[in-house]
Order: C-alpha cells, then structure tokens, then sequence
C-alpha cells in the first residue's frame, strides 16, 4: 500500500453480530492502527454513505481514496504499513 493510504482516516463501517465487521476490528485494533467504526443499524448517515459508495454488505473499509467490502486481512494488514 502506499504511504497515502497508510496515513489516510481509515473508517470502518459495522453491524452488530457481524462475524467479517468484528474479525477486521481484531486485526486493525492488534496492528494498532487508528480508525473510526461506525455501526449502520444505529447512524442512518453511515449506512447511507456505503450505499452511495455501492455496497450492500459489510464490513466497509474506506481508507483515504481506497474502499473495499468483505473481511480481507492482507488489505487490513496493509494499513499499518
């Protein structure tokens, strides 16, 4: 990843009993990068900015100009470069 993307305001975007939202909050939170999480089910403005972005599951990553949708560790590992 690049230095832009490393030092980006990494949001996550979250639901409660989701297993990708929780496992992808362990491995940002055990790599000690800074992050925001949101939960979509309790921020209406939340779930709407994923809609505008085209996803419909979660967890949502948006880091700076990057933004994915799954459980995808390497990416998450990648932040804290």
């Amino acid at each position: 990843m690049t230095t832009q993307i490393a030092s980006a305001t990494i949001t996550l975007y979250t639901r409660p009993g989701c297993p990708g939202c929780r496992m992808s909050k362990q491995v940002l939170e055990r790599n000690g990068v800074e992050f925001e999480s949101r939960d979509v089910s309790e921020d209406a403005d939340a779930l709407a900015a994923i809609q505008t972005l085209g996803y419909t599951s979660l967890p949502v990553v948006v880091a700076g100009l990057e933004h994915w949708s799954g459980y995808q560790p390497d990416r998450l590992q990648a932040l804290s470069a």
